[in-house]
């Protein structure tokens, strides 16, 4: 399928879209605060949407697509070798992250968009 837009809207498109403050961290921004967690930390390791100090724990809300889902993950089908590498890189270091903070002691937690979305 080719591409309706240019190489400058696309590129305009993409830049649009927010690596913090999403829609799926703010659902949970309020809730997660009640219980003691800190929203965007500054200075941990892997910039984790929230964490708990005091009992360690750490959680990531991460999107299907950015993060490849196992159910949901479906590549787009224009500049594939791109995206394909791009989104492996994500993969990989997400599970370099979630290594290093269980080795530091942290519980990591991570949620799936799709879990998200049928609250």
């Amino acid at each position: 399928m080719v591409d309706v837009h240019t190489s400058k809207q696309r590129s305009y498109n993409m830049s649009r879209i927010k690596a913090s403050e999403t829609k799926l961290e703010l659902k949970f921004k309020k809730l997660f605060k009640v219980l003691g967690f800190i929203y965007q930390p500054k200075n941990v390791y892997g910039k984790p949407d929230f964490i708990h100090k005091k009992e360690k724990i750490t959680v990531f809300i991460d999107s299907c697509f950015w993060h490849k889902c196992p159910k949901h993950y479906k590549g787009p089908s224009t500049n594939k070798k791109f995206w394909r590498d791009k989104i492996n890189k994500n993969s990989e270091r997400d599970k370099k992250v979630t290594k290093k903070l269980k080795k530091d002691g942290w519980r990591v937690i991570r949620i799936w968009e799709h879990s998200i979305k049928r609250l």
